[in-house]
């Protein structure tokens, strides 16, 4: 499981360098294939490839008339490219992703359970709210972290 925050850079090539606590985790899985994605364009989503095979295997399940499969599937192909780690433990961001979401400097990478995102950090920054989560927001975790 991804979890937390790890700062970084993406190279003048394009690439992210996979923070070293989520390189140990994908080297135990011998995972070297990702899927590097976004469904809003104002982040990467980076996948595992035999995670996001799970996905596509549930999506395929899906009808293929179900529009909101449709735009799911327009936009993370649109942004989407698989990609190899190289031995340096580099993952290279597509382009058109890249310069949607900006990432092309200082980016916050976060642990989001079984894949991370990488957001533009002056702008991820710019949207956390001042005073953290709303009461109402609070209150929705707390009723899905009681329940069983």
């Amino acid at each position: 499981m991804f979890r937390g925050n790890h700062p970084a850079k993406i190279d003048e090539k394009g690439r992210l360098k996979m923070p070293a606590a989520f390189k140990a985790l994908v080297d135990a899985q011998n995972v070297t294939q990702f899927f590097v994605t976004s469904t809003n364009g104002k982040r990467a989503e980076i996948y595992p490839l035999p995670e996001w095979e799970k996905r596509e295997e549930k999506l395929a399940r899906a009808s293929s008339l179900d529009d909101a499969v449709e735009e799911y599937l327009n936009l993370v192909n649109f942004y989407g490219q698989q990609v190899e780690m190289d031995n340096q433990g580099r993952l290279l961001l597509p382009p058109i992703l890249r310069t949607k979401a900006r990432l092309d400097a200082e980016v916050a990478v976060l642990g989001k359970g079984l894949h991370i995102e990488v957001y533009n950090l002056e702008m991820f920054e710019k949207e956390m709210p001042a005073g953290g989560m709303s009461d109402d927001r609070r209150k929705r975790v707390a009723e899905i972290l009681s329940s069983e």
